[in-house]
This record gives C-alpha cells, sequence and structure tokens, in this order.
C-alpha cells in the first residue's frame, strides 16, 4: 500500500509542468491552450478576462457571485460567501497581467 506521504512527493508541480512547455512548439502550445479553453467554461472566462475579450469580462464572475450571495431559495440553494470570494479571487488572477502591465 502506497503511503499518503509517498503519493504527495510524487505529485506534479509547477515546475514538472513548466519543463514539458519547453519541448512544445508554438502550434503544440496553441493547441494546448485551445484544449483547454474548450474544457470548461472557468478556463474560457479567465481567458476572455486576462485579454480583455468581450463586452464584459466581469459577467461570468458577477454571475457566480449573484448565484451564491442571492441563492434561490424556491430551488433549496445554499448561500456561500467563500464561493462569491473565490469568484473575485479568479478575476483578480486573470486579470493580474493587465494590471502589471496596464
Amino acid at each position: 500500500m502506497i503511503s499518503h506521504e509517498k503519493i504527495e512527493q510524487e505529485k506534479p508541480t509547477w515546475t514538472d509542468l513548466k519543463c514539458q512547455f519547453a519541448d512544445l512548439d508554438r502550434p503544440a502550445l496553441l493547441g494546448l491552450i485551445k484544449d483547454l479553453y474548450a474544457a470548461s467554461k472557468n478556463n474560457q472566462a479567465f481567458l476572455h478576462a486576462r485579454f480583455a475579450l468581450g463586452e464584459d469580462v466581469l459577467e461570468p464572475y458577477k454571475f457566480t457571485i449573484d448565484r451564491w450571495v442571492y441563492p434561490d431559495v424556491m430551488r433549496n440553494q445554499d448561500i456561500s460567501v467563500a464561493k462569491a470570494k473565490k469568484a473575485i479571487s479568479d478575476y483578480r488572477k486573470a486579470i493580474a497581467r493587465l494590471l502589471r502591465h496596464g
């Protein structure tokens, strides 16, 4: 049986991933980004915000905040301040490059 400590030691890191990126040419890297974009709405929202694409890059984040701060009680939805705060944090991460270079 593998111990928990052994699993943690083998968990890939950003450094491991960055080394793999170094071997990719431009088309392969663009293909990877395309696959990530297609994989989730969160990835799409992040990339739209990062590159200021679209009319309202805040919209998906506002939707998430609204959902968790003002739940639909008729649907028995819960409130989650933590999930609303995560949407704010995710947006800040997405626009961090714009803030540094803007």
